[in-house]
């Protein structure tokens, strides 16, 4: 058996009652697109009473779960030609195509159900919740979801670049009574970080959600010494999002790890595979002692049931013969005062193979860190073959995605740094690739 799909816009006023309806079986199966892109298929709602900013929108929380989309106005034709998904299957994800081109991931009507109530077991309980990301990617979408299953209207960020103001003007929107819940990603957080008002915003809510990358030991103790009260999630498209909390597995949800070290993780909140690729599906989905897992892309390793998160096994960098993990050295140089963001990378070199290259934030109001600062710590915690032979400083960090680093841009980024004429070489003493003998 299959269900129409159809393209949906990622605006909230479209996207929840489309939700609704798909959750329930009413109407077709639903894939979120960026708003910009539109469908010829979707008609705005009829708008409803104006928010507290004044603007009209259509009020999802009046939207009954049996009701057909078409009572709002959206067209329930699938958004091309003879476009169906299997009937369990309420909605069709984008990855955000760490792992090369980007895939259709099926998540089901149980398995997002799922992961909402394990989300509000795990937290304060059901609550009101502001969505600061693109609803396109699981996150933002998670947002929505979870928004109906506990009966409350969320307040949207309004559109435009992340500002400090702008979160602050949404979070007094917020109203009702009970819990308050957002999801951000590091580089968010960041931002919010260096705001007072933000901070204090911030403050308000019983849990701000951060995932969608690693976050940096020093900025988790920055928001935590602020009085924030930060949620580390670990997650992907394929889970609904996150579904490791602070190391520790929502409530059903499985973690393993493989002979290889690599991450798996099963339970309720997996999604059914992805649409059109059984190639994928074999691969990416295996089964051990009974149980369906999904193998990741990411090393981890298990202090008893809490979960750490080493790295992507893909981005380990080869120098001089040595292996580095990129995330390692991201945590440690993550610890210097003056950083805000740092991604590192492996670029080109003739005698190493690749340079390891910290390309770095530098925290509002500091120069950032120098080479030598960076490379005495890092050889000091890691040793020295794990030691950064440059440092690049960039205003912010190449992103794709809801907030993670595009390494591969990146790599792009310090390399045509490097080549410039003024672009200082490797720091002063930097071992040659004979006399890294530590690791």
């Amino acid at each position: 058996m299959t269900r129409p799909l159809r393209d949906v816009p990622a605006r909230a006023d479209l996207l929840l009652p489309a939700l609704a309806a798909a959750l329930d079986g009413g109407g077709p199966a639903v894939r979120p697109v960026p708003a910009e892109l539109g469908s010829p298929t979707v008609r705005a709602p009829a708008p409803d009473a104006p928010d507290a900013a004044g603007q009209r929108t259509a009020a999802p929380a009046a939207v009954p779960a049996a009701v057909p989309a078409t009572v709002h106005g959206i067209d329930p034709r699938p958004s091309r030609a003879a476009a169906t998904v299997p009937d369990t299957v309420a909605v069709v994800v984008p990855t955000s195509g760490s792992t090369g081109e980007p895939r259709d991931v099926l998540l089901s009507a149980d398995a997002l159900r799922a992961s909402g109530t394990a989300t509000a077991d795990r937290l304060s309980g059901p609550g009101h919740w502001l969505l600061a990301l693109p609803a396109h990617h699981v996150a933002g979408l998670q947002v929505l979801v979870r928004s109906l299953l506990a009966g409350t209207i969320p307040v949207v960020l309004d559109p435009g670049p992340f500002r400090a103001p702008a979160f602050v003007a949404a979070t007094a929107r917020l109203d009702g009574e009970g819990p308050r819940y957002t999801s951000l990603v590091p580089t968010q957080l960041v931002r919010l970080l260096d705001d007072a008002a933000a901070t204090d915003a911030l403050r308000g809510y019983h849990a701000v959600l951060l995932g969608g990358a690693a976050t940096p030991p020093a900025l988790l103790a920055r928001a935590r010494a602020a009085g924030v009260r930060v949620v580390t999630t670990y997650g992907m498209s394929e889970t609904c999002g996150g579904c490791v909390y602070d190391g520790v597995p929502l409530d059903g949800v499985h973690v393993a790890l493989d002979d290889a070290g690599r991450v798996l993780l099963g339970g309720p909140v997996l999604a059914d595979g992805y649409r059109d690729r059984p190639d994928l599906d074999r691969r990416a989905f295996v089964t051990r002692a009974g149980r369906r897992w999904l193998r990741t892309s990411d090393l981890g390793r298990l202090d008893g049931d809490v979960l750490h998160v080493l790295g992507r096994a893909d981005d380990v960098l080869v120098t001089g013969g040595v292996n580095v993990a990129p995330a390692a050295v991201e945590a440690v140089i993550g610890t210097l005062e003056d950083v805000a963001e740092v991604c590192v990378v492996g670029v080109p070199d003739p005698s190493w193979g690749q340079a390891v290259v910290a390309v770095v934030v530098p925290r509002a109001g500091t120069a950032g860190p120098t080479t030598d600062e960076v490379r005495a710590l890092v050889s000091a915690r890691l040793g020295p073959a794990h030691a950064p032979r440059h440092v690049v400083p960039a205003q912010a960090l190449p992103l794709r995605g809801p907030g993670k680093p595009d390494r591969r841009a990146a790599v792009a980024l310090a390399s045509a740094r490097l080549a410039a004429p003024h672009t200082p070489h490797a720091a002063p003493g930097s071992p040659s690739p004979t006399e890294r003998t530590d690791a």
